[in-house]
């Protein structure tokens, strides 16, 4: 597999640090209010990447952070009147809830900043004793960003370019202006740990140095988030990690490109901010998976109704496939293979070729995608009612595997209950007795309690109403 590094700006083959093993670490949300379609990107985006990896045979180690401690949820506990503990478990669950309906597995790991104080001072000491980080006279801990020679090798600055173009706090304390605090000391209001340096708090990018080489070692395979956090957050890491250990920290750094709305740059001020809960009210959050892995993860992708109404419209093409399968499935004897038969299983081969082929350029999900609907177009035009089990069967297992990946095609076919049987019934004896009015009167009556009725050469074709 072929993964572009952000570091060293080009392709390189993946090669795990431990064969048959693949360690990940993806940044998670501030937990301070609900996701927004853009973070939903990199959450679906690596899931699948993950999920990529377990399809071939691969042992994931995947984590997942939870920032519960933050300038922004200090403001909005403060507002709400309840303390930032009650705020980060609410909202950590409701991510859970949002991410299950974007079919996002659950990570290995999902750890929290505040759960790892320990481990965060144990790092901050160790950069001190190494010369990369000093003290302030109020309790403030800076990262000393002159003292590491490879300051800036991920987003290919160097400390001068950086500084001049960043907008950075003022702050007298620091020595040089692109210093950055691992450790902060408690302000009035604020809630506060023990440390050396006095009653605070970590920094933002501390806690994912000291976090994901807690679960994944000094060095691992992957570490992965949006092109947002190229500069400072995982610069910052690098820096910590490898500033403390002496060792490279991560060996394939893989970011997402961004999401316009309408066109445009998402942003508050201009009024198209969308949170995945806001999204789910008006659209279904399995075609807001299928738009994202529509596109190249690394390139930009426009969020619009009509863009996610495409994506509905190929995941309901897919969902069709799959009943219409099953329903020829039940009802398929085993005869022999005929050269159309052989086409099919071909067309399986084919599509199961091209699918890891895209998936192993670079994780591009619309070329792997695309063999998927090569596959379908290839089936549907080819499979009758003598199609044997054994064909039927290749393509549904195909059809199920691949779409597993992409994490699509979740939903299992709802089982009609005693009253549409009932009506089934009735309209199959109308229709043997040739009382098409009956006939077309029943089937109207299925259909108006939420079904799609098909007739075919086996039969009545009940389906759930998408």
């Amino acid at each position: 597999m072929q993964i572009y590094n952000t570091q060293s700006r080009k392709k390189e083959e993946f090669v795990p640090i431990k064969p048959g093993e693949v360690s990940i670490y993806c940044c998670g949300p501030t937990v301070y209010n609900y996701f927004h379609i853009g973070n939903a990107r990199p959450f679906i985006v690596f899931d699948t990447l993950r999920r990529y990896f377990e399809y071939k045979g691969m042992k994931v180690t995947y984590v997942q952070n939870f920032t519960d401690i933050d300038d922004k949820m200090i403001r909005r506990a403060n507002e709400e009147g309840i303390t930032v503990k009650e705020l980060g478990e609410r909202f950590i669950a409701e991510y859970y809830k949002d991410a299950d309906a974007l079919g996002v597995e659950r990570a290995t790991v999902n750890p929290r900043a505040t759960q790892h104080i320990p481990e965060i001072i144990a790092l901050i000491e160790k950069l001190i004793a190494n010369g990369l980080a000093y003290t302030c006279s109020n309790g403030d801990v800076y990262y000393n960003t002159q003292a590491f020679a490879g300051y800036g090798k991920l987003s290919g600055q160097n400390l001068e370019d950086l500084e001049s173009g960043a907008r950075v706090d003022v702050d007298p304390n620091k020595q040089h202006p692109m210093d950055f605090a691992v450790w902060k000391a408690q302000k009035p209001g604020e809630p506060a740990w023990e440390s050396p340096w006095g009653l605070g708090r970590p920094g933002w990018h501390i806690e994912c140095s000291a976090m994901s080489m807690k679960y994944l070692g000094e060095t691992f395979d992957i570490h992965c988030g949006g092109k947002d956090l190229v500069f400072p957050h995982h610069e910052n890491e690098i820096a910590q990690s490898e500033g403390a250990t002496g060792h490279p920290f991560v060996h394939y750094w893989m970011h997402n490109g961004f999401i316009n709305v309408d066109n445009e740059k998402m942003s508050k001020s201009a009024g198209n901010f969308f949170t995945v809960r806001d999204i789910s009210k008006k659209f279904d959050l399995e075609a807001v998976r299928m738009f994202m892995l529509s596109a190249h993860y690394r390139s930009p992708i426009n969020f619009s109704e009509e863009m996610i109404a495409q994506a509905k419209a190929s995941l309901d093409r897919l969902y069709t496939a799959r009943d219409n399968y099953e329903f020829l499935l039940k009802n398929a004897g085993e005869g022999e293979i005929r050269p159309v038969d052989q086409e099919i299983l071909d067309a399986i081969k084919t599509a199961r070729a091209g699918f890891d082929a895209g998936m192993d350029d670079d994780l591009n999900t619309a070329d792997a995608l695309a063999s998927i609907f090569e596959l379908v177009r290839t089936a549907n035009a080819q499979m009758d009612e003598k199609t044997p089990a054994s064909v039927v069967r290749e393509v549904l297992t195909a059809l199920t595997e691949l779409t597993g990946v992409m994490g699509l095609l979740t939903r299992k076919e709802e089982k009609a209950d005693a009253d549409v049987n009932a009506l089934l019934e009735a309209r199959a004896k109308a229709r043997a007795e040739k009382n098409w009015a009956e006939s077309d009167r029943l089937r109207d009556a299925i259909q108006a309690m939420g079904y799609v009725l098909k007739d075919t050469k086996q039969g009545q074709q009940l389906t759930k109403a998408m």
